[in-house]
């Protein structure tokens, strides 16, 4: 599966995916504000179902390699890497200092994570 791709890469990549379906399920209704919150709750869900077909297989594939709060740990980086993205091209907003030193500490905590 994956044209035998290590573990980690397939894990990584995956919620890297997964994670953009997601924030853009979150947060892309955000630049709609004359939609009805009904609509964008249907199309949220909808949107978050293809998140689900990437999510879950990561979890799958990478447990046993990665502890569960080893993946939760990547994917809260991974989240907050593709928000930062998402909402400075997406929605137009600006990352202040105080919100990388805040994410940068967020880093850090997941390297005690991973330390043996």
């Amino acid at each position: 599966m994956f044209l035998n791709l290590p573990v980690p890469l397939v894990t990584v990549l995956l919620l890297i995916g997964s994670n953009c379906f997601m924030t853009y399920a979150w947060y892309g209704h955000l630049r709609h504000q004359a939609m009805p919150v009904m609509a964008a709750v249907v199309i949220s869900w909808g949107v978050a179902f293809f998140e689900y077909c990437l999510q879950v297989p990561a979890n799958r594939i990478g447990y046993g390699y990665f502890s569960a709060a080893e993946l939760k740990t990547i994917q809260e980086v991974i989240s907050l890497t593709v928000f930062g993205i998402f909402s400075t091209l997406y929605l137009g907003e600006s990352l202040t200092w105080n919100h990388l030193i805040g994410f940068g500490l967020i880093v850090a905590g997941a390297f005690f994570v991973f330390k043996g």
